[in-house]
């Protein structure tokens, strides 16, 4: 922050409004038409609750919501917290990213209600509310809306018995269907069932390219609500056919058929076999075949989005490692029981969290149990890169960018045409081949934990306990920064050590969001903020934000995912948090602050602003200097100040607190008893055995050792693996073994009635080239044949031989008779 500002900082600590009229609208003492804003007499900024700054009037004005997350499917009521109107005289109008108006209500205790519209985006969606029928709209909020997959069951009707849903219609598939959903969930007596189709129209990838959710009948109109609908399906009119993915929607029996933007329950988007016509019923197969043909051709013509999807990590392990560029795979988790219903023989599947930048696709990678990833040229259960990505890519709203739907236009119908409704299935997997991973480079890992202790991406190792905030990384091309804040810790006798750790870590990356992580005050847990605004996660661990995704794991682990690629990772260990940032090979020589510079090269890790290096030997006091050397600056901090101890202590304070003399290394000296248990509980861990030595705590230093454990057990998982790429089968033949990594043997073996022509195993050797190509198999030439053809003759020979030894005897007993009677 420039001094100019100082002044300003200190009057938020003591100014706060008092008592009085309400100020009129869009008035400076006033939020009205003000949230986010920090200048004038009071704020409506969100650090102003801490500082008791803000404007009287701010909960009226800047709207915290409940439920504050929904489905893009939209239909979900929200109530506006903190705002009560009592004898509502005009109509209630939510507008949604200032284009999208629903209507909203005031209930009879006042409380008032907006509902969520259907969108065709994920993320947080600004909204703004009139309560004069939409003559002013004075007071905002934001909307989370997220991907279907993501939002919990209670909140859609369920398609009971899913499979049947979306196999009606082929072999020994008919019967009756039922929909389930919870009936709190929508409170009114008569209900309406609807069918709605999604479809992308218009020539792909041009300005034409549109997406639509259309009304196409109603299954039901004015029934109980019971919680239950059973009916037979009937083929749909010829005109409704063209939609083969939809969705089912619960409404109020008040609304007009196919009202929009109105309370719903949504089930889950499904194929609609069911809905199909006569003569999908008369021949499944051939018509499925059909339009598995006609998908083939289409394909045909559209661009190779193959060429830009990132390849797969060669292991398992390296998948669950690379957090930045690839995340589990919500169909396919090892942490939610590896239900792989699309991939049967898989474990575990990831998705590349970015969208390739050119056509939005993605790229999907399977493993097995034995980390070996699966491919679609061994097995129909391998991994299928995707032409829309799941996960949908910004700026969204348009094909094929909308969040689950574009990839079940272009990815899931087409499976079910090809291979779950007809035997096409190859032409799906050659349209859709795995990627394997001869060009996979694992992310580069840098850690701080403990007192704190810093890995560098380089693999140096250092300790550097400053007061103060300080630049972690800094990297050109994409101005990407990582800043954060050290502390000194309490004893649980009252006093301070004179060692430090890391209490809030804060990234930016060009003119994404900003998102900080810090421990809560006295809880041992993460507070996350995103713009200096404290974010709730009861409803939603995973967040799509500008230029960004977060996911939070249980409170105690916090994972940042950059469009670069890059991740940064926070966890709580012990009393301070534990870092890990990862990059990408393209951050090569491009990065510089605490975690050092990235070139495969430690001598130059110590890289001070001006350019200048220290040695890999310098002293801990010369390294001291060293980390003083990158505390930030507070014009371009990115760390929040929303108390008064924040404000003092940091912002206005020098960032590297100059006074504060720490404990080093060198200087560290433990009582016998002490360091007898710290050597049971350290062993050679440096960074464990200084922590117990300066803070004099075992649990320190034993967090201390489990944060470092960690990092190398990463830095393991991602070593660079060799892989041979895949190797084929020989024609009329086969072989054994689906892994194509260094020192795996690939065996071969010919069909009955062929011989083999070349070598029976092939080992992927060190340079990445296999030993022997893949062998041919003739026709004709097996052992087999060869020991037929000879037992076979043999069989012969001694039949000729027995059938003349017959033969000779019969002559000689004819003879013999002869003789006796003459």
């Amino acid at each position: 922050m420039k001094l100019s500002l100082l002044p300003w900082a200190l009057v938020l600590l003591v100014t706060a409004p008092g008592p009085g009229p309400r100020p009129a609208a869009g008035a400076q003492g006033s939020c009205s038409h003000r949230c986010g804003v920090q200048d004038g007499p009071c704020s409506c900024h969100p650090t102003c609750f801490g500082l008791a700054s803000c404007c009287s009037d701010i909960q009226d004005f800047c709207l915290e919501i409940l439920p504050y997350s929904g489905s893009i499917m939209g239909g979900k009521d929200f109530v506006v917290q903190h705002l009560n109107w009592s004898n509502p005289t005009d109509s209630v109008i939510c507008s949604f990213k200032e284009s999208i108006q629903t209507r909203g209500f005031v209930d009879s205790s006042g409380r008032v209600h907006c509902v969520s519209p259907l969108l065709y985006e994920t993320g947080r969606i600004p909204f703004t509310l009139s309560m004069d029928n939409g003559r002013s709209f004075p007071r905002s909020g934001t909307w989370l809306a997220v991907h279907p997959s993501k939002v919990s069951e209670s909140e859609k009707s369920q398609l009971v018995n899913e499979t049947h849903w979306q196999y009606y219609g082929t072999t020994s598939t008919q019967g009756n269907l039922t929909l389930t959903w919870n009936t709190l969930a929508l409170p009114t007596n008569s209900i309406t069932v609807e069918l709605w189709g999604y479809e992308e129209t218009g020539k792909p990838y041009s300005q034409e390219w549109m997406a639509a959710w259309s009304y196409l009948y109603s299954l039901a109109t004015s029934i109980t609500n019971s919680g239950s609908f059973t009916f037979t399906p009937k083929p749909a009119p010829q005109n409704y056919q063209r939609w083969k993915v939809g969705a089912l929607r619960i409404v109020n029996s008040k609304h007009h058929a196919g009202e929009k933007d109105v309370h719903a329950l949504w089930s889950n988007e499904h194929a609609l076999a069911w809905h199909l016509g006569d003569d999908f019923r008369a021949d499944p197969v051939a018509w499925a075949r059909a339009q598995c043909l006609a998908w083939e051709e289409l394909e045909d013509q559209l661009p190779n989005f193959l060429e830009e999807v990132p390849d797969c990590p060669c292991t398992l392990a390296q998948a669950q490692v690379d957090s930045g560029r690839f995340q589990a795979d919500y169909g396919c988790d090892i942490e939610h029981g590896s239900v792989c219903t699309y991939h049967p023989g898989a474990v575990h599947c990831v998705r590349s969290v970015q969208a390739s930048p050119l056509y939005g696709s993605g790229q999907q990678c399977c493993y097995t149990a034995a980390g070996t990833q699966l491919l679609t040229a061994d097995s129909t259960s391998g991994s299928t890169p995707d032409r829309g990505h799941d996960w949908g890519a910004p700026p969204y709203r348009v094909p094929p960018r909308v969040p689950g739907l574009s990839h079940w236009i272009y990815d899931v119908i087409s499976f079910y045409y090809c291979c779950l409704w007809a035997p096409e299935c190859s032409r799906y997997m050659q349209r859709r081949p795995s990627s394997d991973c001869r060009s996979y480079q694992p992310p580069r890992l840098a850690s701080a934990f403990g007192d704190p202790h810093f890995v560098t991406f380089d693999g140096t190792n250092f300790t550097f306990n400053g007061r103060g905030e300080y630049v972690l990384l800094e990297a050109s091309g994409t101005d990407l920064r990582v800043h954060a804040r050290a502390q000194t810790r309490m004893t649980p006798e009252g006093s301070q050590d004179r060692g430090t750790g890391l209490t809030a870590v804060a990234v930016r990356e060009g003119n994404s969001d900003v998102v900080e992580v810090r421990l809560r005050d006295g809880a041992g847990a993460l507070q996350v903020l995103l713009n200096q605004e404290v974010l709730s996660f009861k409803e939603q661990s995973w967040m799509d934000l500008k230029g960004m995704f977060l996911s939070v794991a249980a409170g105690d682990r916090v994972s940042v995912m950059l469009s670069s690629g890059t991740s940064l990772e926070v966890s709580v260990q012990g009393p301070f948090l534990s870092v890990a940032v990862l990059l990408p090979d393209k951050f090569l020589t491009h990065t510089r602050g605490l975690l050092g510079t990235l070139n495969d090269n430690p001598s130059d890790d110590f890289t001070l602003r001006s350019g200048q290096v220290l040695p890999p030997s310098s002293s801990s006091r010369e390294l001291f200097q060293f980390g003083a050397d990158w505390a930030v600056e507070n014009a371009s901090s990115l760390l929040t100040y929303d108390s008064k101890f924040l404000v003092e202590n940091f912002l206005l304070r020098p960032k590297h607190d100059p006074n504060f003399l720490p404990l080093f290394p060198e200087e560290t000296t433990s009582s016998p008893s002490q360091a007898s248990e710290a050597a049971k509980l350290c062993g050679d861990n440096n960074f464990c055995n200084f922590d117990v030595a300066a803070t004099g705590s075992l649990s320190v230093g034993n967090a201390t050792r489990l944060a470092h454990r960690q990092h190398l057990l990463r830095v393991q998982s991602l070593q660079p693996v060799v892989s041979c790429g895949w190797l084929a089968p020989p024609s009329n033949g086969h072989k054994e073994g689906m892994r194509y990594l260094v020192g795996s043997t690939i065996h071969f073996h010919c069909d009955s009635g062929y011989s083999l022509g070349g070598a029976e195993a092939s080992t992927c050797q060190a340079d990445g080239t296999w030993s022997r190509p893949t062998p041919t198999c003739q026709p004709g030439r097996s052992y087999a044949v060869l020991l037929g053809v000879i037992f076979g003759g043999l069989a012969v020979v001694a039949l000729v031989a027995l059938v003349y030894v017959l033969l000779h005897r019969r002559k000689s007993n004819r003879s013999h008779s002869l003789w006796l009677a003459c």
